[in-house]
């Protein structure tokens, strides 16, 4: 990333520099990358992938815990049981766990009778049935790495978008402008011609209807340019709204800013098999298979609560002082047991499984009308470009003629063999084609943006 200069800064948007300081399409566009909203909210939205898998990882933290019960009635000590202990969950789906006991009392139930120093045990629990494969802490930390990547995806999409509409302001913007000084210049001319035919009516030279011809063209390119002006100012202003500063302050757009030549050429080259292959790894098809690969988590779940539950425990016990008994693990100074449940009918597990099913089937269905939307879209947006193309190639060959014919009224009036009327006719004619090539130009290189983006490119090509 290029880092701003708050000197360019300065002269760009300050008010009264003197002189005329361009902002070039290149320029603009780092600037509403590195500081517009929009593009620090894309930037954000890896923190919420950042904090998911956090939680899901936060799921298998070893659990510190502790219990103390106490009894004493008429000056006698009933019970008094003190338990502390360690659960550390794994991604194997196996929990192990330490705990130590020290129980004492009068009435102490007598299974609960340790060691005077105390009992400890070390042991692990396993899933056999439900949880073997995958549980409810494994299926959330792999959701979580999925999404992740979709955070990704969905930064790319949003900047994307930003590139786009960043691309259309700016080009609206340096065609207004390009416009504008076009009618100013028309003014001017028929200014110039309107005083030139009232010194030749006053010399006898021509009609006084030749000043009217004459006035009215200039009171009608008048009228055309406070448009143009209208138009212009209208594009400044949303062209403002996409210029920040590092501090997340909004900027207008100093008065002697100017952007770009519209007509200026830019390589605007591309390959159309590259740009199809593309759509494969367009964001949102990828956002798409991020949703589909999430509920195929979901769906291995719901399937593995098919079986029943069966939970094996076995814990080692050794007293808290004195050496650990080395015997085998059901010999001596062992606890175990096992846990054993599932439903019989199975209505729950087998109605949420089938409903994961059905959101994969409607997901997919739905991945495969967006691929296909999608490349319609390129398709219509690479045609659109190309005829653009060809469009401006036969547009400037008609200003070329045009601008001949023009040239040939005016020889043709000095001889005598014309009429103001005729010169009029031919100017308007070259001046409305050489507004809308500002215009072509503009929406050529829209189009281009707009190709680019329904490939799933946008500020990174």
């Amino acid at each position: 990333m290029r880092k701003i200069s708050l000197t360019v800064l300065c002269l760009i948007f300050s008010f009264g520099a003197i002189g005329q300081e361009m902002l070039t399409y290149e320029y603009f566009l780092e600037l509403v990358k590195d500081f517009h909203p929009v593009s620090k909210q894309a930037e954000t939205t890896l923190r919420f992938g950042e904090q998911e898998m956090r939680i899901a990882r936060g799921g298998f933290d070893p659990l510190l815990y502790g219990n103390y019960d106490q009894k004493e009635f008429s000056e006698t000590e009933y019970y008094r049981k003190k338990e502390a202990g360690l659960l550390v969950p794994t991604v194997g789906g196996v929990e192990l766990k330490g705990v130590f006991e020290q129980n004492t009392g009068t009435y102490l139930n007598a299974e609960r009778t340790v060691p005077g120093n105390g009992l400890l045990a070390a042991g692990a629990s396993v899933n056999l049935g439900q949880g073997l494969f995958i549980d409810k802490r494994r299926a959330a930390l792999r959701q979580a790495e999925v999404y992740i990547d979709a955070t990704q995806a969905e930064r790319q999409q949003i900047l994307n978008d930003l590139y786009l509409e960043a691309t259309q302001v700016y080009w609206y913007w340096a065609a207004s402008f390009q416009n504008q000084n076009l009618l100013e210049e028309s003014v001017v001319l028929a200014e110039i011609r309107f005083e030139a035919v009232k010194e030749s009516f006053f010399e006898g030279s021509l009609a006084a209807i030749d000043t009217i011809e004459a006035y009215t063209q200039v009171l009608n390119r008048a009228f055309r340019l406070q448009s143009a002006e209208i138009a212009y100012f209208n594009a400044t202003q949303e062209l403002n709204t996409f210029l920040w500063d590092p501090e997340n302050v909004p900027l207008d757009i100093a008065e002697n800013a100017v952007p770009q030549n519209v007509l200026e050429f830019i390589e605007l080259d591309f390959d159309k098999e590259e740009m199809r292959a593309l759509i494969n790894n367009h964001p949102l098809l990828r956002l798409a298979d991020f949703e589909l690969n999430t509920l195929e988590i979901e769906r291995r779940w719901k399937a593995e609560q098919l079986k029943p539950v069966m939970k094996v425990n076995y814990n080692f016990l050794s007293e808290a002082v004195g050496p650990l008994n080395a015997s085998p693990f059901f010999e001596n100074n062992y606890k175990w047991g096992f846990t054993f449940q599932t439903s019989l009918f199975l209505r729950k597990e087998r109605g949420g499984l089938g409903l994961v099913k059905a959101k994969l089937d409607f997901k997919q269905s739905d991945r495969e009308l967006k691929s296909i939307q999608l490349r319609t879209k390129l398709e219509s947006e690479i045609n659109k470009f190309e005829t653009l193309q060809r469009q401006l190639g036969v547009f400037n060959a008609n200003i070329l003629g045009l601008t001949r014919l023009l040239e040939g009224e005016q020889t043709r009036f000095q001889m005598g063999e014309s009429s103001l009327f005729l010169i009029n006719a031919r100017e308007v004619t070259l001046l409305d084609s050489r507004l809308i090539l500002n215009d072509l130009e503009a929406n050529r290189k829209i189009a281009y943006s707009k190709m680019l983006n329904a490939a799933g490119l946008g500020f990174d090509f």
